[in-house]
């Protein structure tokens, strides 16, 4: 009997390709709605979720894959002879192959004019379920969520007919993680929406997609990754990529910039969460003179950052050659005497460079979200 692929995704990216793989390496296609359709619109052969179940998808397609003969075929185990006996009395065929991605719930919440309504109908329910059952049984399905995936799996099948334990292994592990982020970001979004949400529930779930790997952890052989909505909110210009203690530094300046959100534009500078200069003034660049006159940044090539607002984003100048502090240059330090060479404001100045420090230009309203 040829191995079964079911195939029911609202993210299309790849999946023709990965399709046509399947069809190469002698599966058979089953799948719903517009994935079906897009399959066939690439000249494959498919069959309707309907013929497998012998009923029609209701509901305004509610109900499509909840169903014995799609999770039967999902879970059933394959070596043991009572289930194969009951799959067989029941006409239950197995599926090999899962491929589902949900319906985009977290893009549908993100959008400023949803309604309750609008956000209901994209929460999903068949794929949750068969990807689930696909992941229990995964000693004897795959299960992909995910189109990063699709190489790896395509590759393996093409080489030996099917994946590896391993890789199965991994994929079910990853399904688990998808819902679980999925399911709190549904309970989360509900939860909001009470008239009296509770304080302190008795579980409480935090959704989180890594944002990006860090250079390095608390110290240079830890390693260490970024989580949350990071990236909405600021944007590196240049320079090496972060670690934690420049994550911490940016998080102690937001922090503190938020102590003048009724002031003008503030500029914070700061070294290892310490503040060493602050300054307000009507404009970001005068804020900034401010600042670094009290205590000017050493050169470096550490991370600049500007804050996502509605004010434009400068790139800050400093004076290349003058300390406030000492009223001396660097070739005039050594021998204590004031600079001769005169100061010109208007001169091309470098971008800011800090030494394991975070300054961070931002206008009196700085961003909700935290960093």
């Amino acid at each position: 009997m040829p191995k079964r692929a079911l195939l029911s995704v609202s993210d299309k990216t790849g999946l023709v390709d990965f399709a046509k793989s399947l069809v190469a390496a002698g599966y058979e296609l089953i799948s719903t709605g517009g994935t079906a359709t897009a399959l066939r619109g690439a000249g494959l052969t498919v069959a309707d979720i309907s013929e497998v179940t012998g009923f029609p998808e209701m509901l305004d397609g509610r109900v499509k894959t909840l169903h014995p003969k799609v999770h039967g075929g999902l879970l059933f185990l394959r070596d043991n002879e009572e289930h194969r006996k009951q799959a067989q009395a029941h006409d239950i065929a197995p599926i090999d192959l899962v491929v589902v991605n949900l319906y985009p719930f977290e893009q549908t919440i993100g959008k400023p004019d949803v309604t309750l309504e609008h956000a209901i109908e994209n929460i999903d329910i068949g794929g949750p379920s068969m990807l689930r059952s696909a992941a229990k049984n995964y000693r004897s399905v795959t299960v992909i969520t995910d189109p990063a995936d699709y190489a790896v799996v395509a590759g393996e099948i093409s080489a030996q007919g099917d994946t590896t334990l391993a890789t199965r292994e991994r994929l079910a592990a990853k399904v688990f993680r998808t819902t679980g982020y999925y399911d709190a970001l549904i309970a989360n979004y509900l939860a909001q929406r009470l008239p009296e949400p509770e304080a302190f529930p008795e579980t409480f779930a935090l959704p989180l997609r890594r944002a990006q790997s860090l250079r390095y952890g608390e110290n240079p052989h830890q390693a260490a990754a970024l989580y949350g909505p990071f990236p909405r909110h600021f944007q590196q210009l240049h320079g090496k990529e972060l670690s934690y203690n420049n994550l911490i530094d940016i998080n102690a300046a937001v922090r503190l910039i938020r102590e003048f959100t009724s002031a003008p534009p503030t500029v914070a500078i700061l070294k290892h969460t310490n503040p060493c200069g602050l300054g307000s003034a009507p404009t970001l660049a005068e804020a900034w003179d401010k600042a670094y006159a009290t205590a000017p940044p050493r050169r470096s090539s550490s991370p600049r950052f500007s804050a996502k607002s509605s004010s434009p984003r400068l790139s800050i100048p400093t004076r290349s050659h003058f300390s406030p502090r000492r009223k001396t240059c660097a070739s005039c330090s050594t021998a204590k005497r004031p600079c001769p060479r005169p100061v010109s404001k208007s001169a091309p100045r470098p971008a800011i460079r800090f030494w394991s420090s975070a300054a961070i230009p931002i206008s009196s309203r700085p961003p909700t979200g935290k960093s």
